[in-house]
């Protein structure tokens, strides 16, 4: 698997493994039906407790990212294009609302942020 953890993060560990899950499901390196190591599996490729790597498996699963099948494991699931979607602008709302409050204590205007969006969306 090629989640990586660290230890000097603020997040908790499972919150790191939870995002970086999403991520992959999100950018399409993980796609419907995909299956996902065990918990106890990916606890010890992590060096985790089996705990740690259940809550992360739990909070994707209440999200709809994952779907776990008694016996079988747990796979991605199948997802609505619409859903992903939402996510994703989430994701960016989130980065736009960092870069108006970084705009405003560097004092740019509006338009010179709008000039610098139209620019980096050229590319």
């Amino acid at each position: 698997m090629f989640i990586k953890l660290s230890n000097a993060s603020n997040q908790p560990i499972y919150e790191q493994i939870t995002e970086q899950l999403k991520q992959a499901i999100l950018t399409g390196a993980l796609v419907a039906g995909n299956v996902l190591p065990s918990i106890r599996a990916l606890a010890i490729e992590l060096k985790i407790s089996v705990m740690t790597t259940k809550r992360a498996y739990s909070e994707l699963e209440r999200d709809g990212f994952i779907e776990t099948v008694a016996g079988k494991g747990s796979f991605v699931s199948q997802r609505n294009q619409d859903f992903l979607r939402e996510e994703l602008v989430n994701q960016i709302e989130g980065h736009l609302t960092k870069a108006v409050s970084i705009a405003k204590v560097a004092n740019i205007q509006s338009e010179e942020l709008f000039e610098l969006l139209s620019l980096l969306l050229e590319e």
